[in-house]
């Protein structure tokens, strides 16, 4: 038998007109259902959260903050408790994933435009920062709010069905670049950058799982754009570039979230404003968007999305109205809400845990 747990990060401060206090967890049973098990508070913006690849530890970066936590988790309760915490992290750390051999975290700082490498203790605690941050330079976006210097916003590894590689992808909103970054055995670093359009605001990117292809959501343009990846020399090409939003609606909107289906046919991007999903279907041959539609996100301000661990739910969380709504994917691949929905205070990140008992 096995049991899911979900991990719900947030937002808690005045400034954030935040109602959340901390990391909750809940059950995640067969029928769809979520039984809430622990919210651990107080913490300060526990705002993107992951699991360690031995699933044994969760680590969250404290959003407008400068630093990241570590906590163990209880396998067979899912509970989590606090490691410890480490500083150095660049200031707001929005972003944060693991080195290929799992000895690293590594963190995006959006507002002070670098990359950090944090070695993980063997019993999962985090240690002082080995490495000097990788630092992206360049000349702003046109946007004059926000867009004033480098925001990193995202680092995945880049990981597909076909490659597993040392390089992170990091869509940079305030210079209008994506970047291939790696750090090398001796501590020093490769950087590969190449602009996207101006002003498109780069924020997050999804892999295709078979096709040497990302796709980014660019925040300020609410566009997606198809890149070519080289994983062998960490070059990237912008392709193709499409709205998210549909061509009647003029009102202010930004694009946030994205994910993928592992078979590659769909893609699946939040648009806070127009206070939607967009379901992008995918050709099989070229990977490239063929067509888009639009669900409602059933709530305000949808940060975040993902697929759950059967990709037979999507779940969004919407910021601003404090809900997390359950939608089913079936053979058309657009979301259908269920009617199941978790209150919690101002979520902005789910992740799950499935553990043997």
């Amino acid at each position: 038998m096995k049991r899911t747990f979900a991990y719900i990060g947030c937002r808690t401060t005045r400034e954030r007109n935040a109602q959340g206090t901390g990391i909750s967890v809940f059950e995640v049973h067969s029928n769809g259902i979520w039984t809430h098990i622990q919210t651990l508070a107080p913490l300060v913006n526990p705002s993107f959260l992951a699991i360690h690849p031995d699933r044994k530890t969760l680590y969250t970066v404290h959003g407008d903050n400068e630093s990241a936590s570590a906590f163990r988790i209880d396998p067979s309760t899912g509970q989590i408790s606090f490691l410890n915490s480490q500083s150095g992290v660049g200031r707001n750390p929005v972003h944060l994933s693991f080195s290929r051999d799992g000895e690293a975290l590594i963190i995006a700082g959006y507002a002070t435009g670098d990359a950090t490498r944090i070695p993980i203790s063997p019993d999962g605690s985090l240690k002082n920062p080995a490495t000097p941050s990788i630092t992206f330079d360049g000349a702003p976006g046109p946007h004059r709010v926000e867009q004033k210097a480098s925001h990193p916003h995202h680092i995945p590894r880049y990981v597909t069905s076909v490659c597993d590689s040392t390089w992170h992808i990091v869509p940079d909103k305030g210079l209008d670049t994506v970047s291939a970054v790696r750090w090398l055995d001796d501590g020093t670093s490769v950087v590969h950058s190449r602009h996207a359009r101006e002003g498109a605001g780069p924020r997050h990117v999804a892999f295709h799982p078979s096709l040497p292809l990302l796709y980014v959501v660019n925040e300020l343009h609410s566009t997606l754009t198809t890149w070519s990846f080289d994983p062998a020399s960490g070059a990237l090409e912008p392709l193709h570039t499409s709205s998210v939003i549909p061509p009647n609606y003029h009102d202010l909107t930004r694009a946030a979230a994205i994910a993928i289906a592992t078979d590659g046919r769909s893609l699946y991007v939040t648009n806070r404003g127009h206070d939607s999903i967009s379901t992008i279907t995918l050709d099989e041959k070229s990977g490239y968007p063929i067509f888009v539609e639009w669900t409602p996100s059933q709530g305000k301000f949808p940060r975040f999305l993902c697929l759950g661990p059967d990709e037979k739910t999507l779940y969004v969380a919407n910021e601003n109205s404090h809900l997390i709504v359950q939608f089913e994917i079936g053979e058309s691949r657009v979301p259908k809400p269920t009617g199941r929905t978790v209150s919690t205070g101002s979520p902005v990140c789910i992740v799950f845990n499935t553990v043997d008992v």
